[in-house]
């Protein structure tokens, strides 16, 4: 198949084929091409050129339909769901049962759905909550669950597992497990090694849009497979952990801090120089920590210092003025401005700086973003490209070229490797080791635990809202038992807080 997107070469002939049944891992760096195949396999785009044969024959896919018909269903990472419906009311979206006069019959969709999540395990989701005030994990369920409702023969997950953690993918990997008994194919896009050694059989590795090979899952190491896959060996995975500078006075201090919800009674230091995580399992405050640093949620109790003054702010732009500077979760919605540039993404939070008598003097913001964009390492046509044309990594770069162009002191970064190839999470690494030994400080959540115990000096662990447990690295206890033993709650004195106590 070959796909282009003007100059660009999104696939270059790659070839591959998948067997019946079973689970098969579709590995590459972010733009090898990965969705790309994924949306023509799926009809959401058509290739220049190439054939595409499902159980022996040549189909042509003009649209998600023609998919559907040939039993292929997608559950994407970037969500396709519609926020301001319901959950019940994209489940059945496009295949609404109907009456004889073609109104929708609301029992039996109601129906159908009930009886599709009592067979997924989904009994936790209100079908009448709007989309948009779910957590992302539940959303990534939803997805999944509406896949798998029209029967699929062959399922594709383009990294749909990355917003999935603990409990979740102990779920997904019961359903991959029960489709691989009833013959159905899965194909997984996945960054992560574990996925891959967990369910997949064979893997097929792209590179630059070419196929670099198919291989069993048994027969390489994760060594070789990362080298097909960046086209050169990765000498380590994790960076040298760098030592916080040792300082009487922490650049950031968190003193009972509460939010309206979930965050209670919040106190930690974050030091000079110093990578700090952040651990808890789905709902343990971590969202509204960070919202709350960043100014996007208000803070009802306690106090935050930063060098040791007592601080009063209440929006991202006072955070920003304050040195603190805050990379989300949800890139594409949350993060950028998916139709401009990337020079007007990455200057979004500087214009103020970048204007004479009400106008932006582009010579000097195009230059200040150019510097940044090499720092990141992003190629110069993102000055005048739309964002929306690039891979997933290369929009995260966009989103900490945002952050850093603001010169924090402080970096927020949520769950910033998710989704992310190997080669881009290596990069990221090495950006956080830079940003600390210039003296900056960042505090990191991961979903993923081996990323908190390689980077970061310390840990605070939450729970019900609050800090159970700090793990340093300096006294050796820093592994990821100490901090799951933790995130259960497994302290003495962690106990999860009621709705009486401000966590709902």
């Amino acid at each position: 198949m070959t796909k282009s997107y003007g100059a660009t070469k999104a696939l270059a002939g790659a070839s591959f084929s998948v067997g019946t049944g079973g689970a098969h891992a579709l590995l590459g760096e972010n733009g090898a091409g990965k969705s790309t195949a994924i949306k023509l396999l799926s009809g959401l785009i058509r290739p220049d050129s190439g054939t595409i044969s499902i159980h022996g024959t040549e189909v042509e896919l003009r649209e998600p339909r023609d998919a559907h018909r040939h039993g292929v269903q997608t559950a994407f990472q970037e969500l396709t769901l519609a926020p301001n419906l319901t959950v019940l009311e994209n489940m059945v979206l496009a295949y609404e049962p109907t009456r004889l006069f073609g109104q929708v019959d609301r029992r039996a969709a109601r129906r159908t759905v009930e009886r599709h999540f009592e067979q997924l395990r989904l009994t936790d989701l209100n079908l009448r909550a709007d989309v948009r005030d779910l957590s992302l994990n539940q959303r990534q369920r939803i997805e999944i669950a509406r896949a798998l409702m029209r029967n699929p023969k062959v399922l594709f997950l383009d990294e749909a597992t990355s917003a999935l953690a603990g409990r979740d993918m102990e779920w997904l990997g019961e359903i991959i497990r029960e489709l691989k008994t009833r013959g159905v194919t899965i194909v997984m896009i996945t960054h992560k090694m574990a996925e891959v050694r967990g369910y997949c059989e064979h893997v097929t590795v792209l590179r630059n849009g070419h196929d670099v090979g198919t291989f069993e899952t048994s027969a390489v190491t994760d060594e070789e497979l990362v080298e097909k896959i960046i086209g050169r060996s990765l000498d380590a995975t994790f960076p040298t952990k760098l030592k916080a500078a040792s300082s009487e006075k922490p650049l950031l201090a968190l003193k009972s801090v509460t939010t309206e919800q979930r965050l209670a009674d919040c106190s930690f230091e974050l030091r000079r120089g110093e990578i700090l995580g952040v651990a808890g399992l789905q709902g343990m405050g971590q969202n509204e920590l960070f919202m709350a640093l960043a100014g996007a949620t208000p803070i009802v109790g306690g106090t935050v210092e930063v060098e040791g003054k007592a601080t009063l702010y209440a929006s991202p732009r006072q955070a920003i003025d304050l040195g603190i500077a805050f990379v989300p979760e949800e890139r594409k919605t949350a993060g950028l401005f998916l139709g401009l540039s990337g020079q007007d993404n990455i200057a979004a939070s500087v214009l103020k700086k970048m204007t004479k008598l009400g106008f932006i003097d582009r010579r000097k913001e195009a230059a200040e973003v150019a510097e940044m964009m090499d720092v990141v390492q992003i190629d110069k046509r993102a000055l005048y490209t739309s964002t929306g044309s690039f891979s997933g990594g290369n929009q995260q770069k966009m989103v900490l070229a945002k952050a850093l162009l603001t010169r924090p002191r402080i970096l927020l970064l949520f769950d910033p490797c998710r989704g992310v190839d190997v080669g881009t999470k290596h990069e990221i690494y090495m950006l956080m080791n830079a940003f600390t030994e210039q003296g900056g400080s960042v505090l990191l959540y991961s979903s993923e635990t081996p990323e908190l115990v390689n980077l970061c000096n310390r840990v605070i662990v939450l729970y019900g809202g609050r800090v159970v447990e700090i793990v340093s690295d300096d006294r050796g206890e820093l592994s990821e038992t100490m901090i799951m033993r933790a995130a259960l709650g497994n302290v003495p004195h962690a106990r999860p807080r009621t709705v009486a106590e401000g966590v709902s």
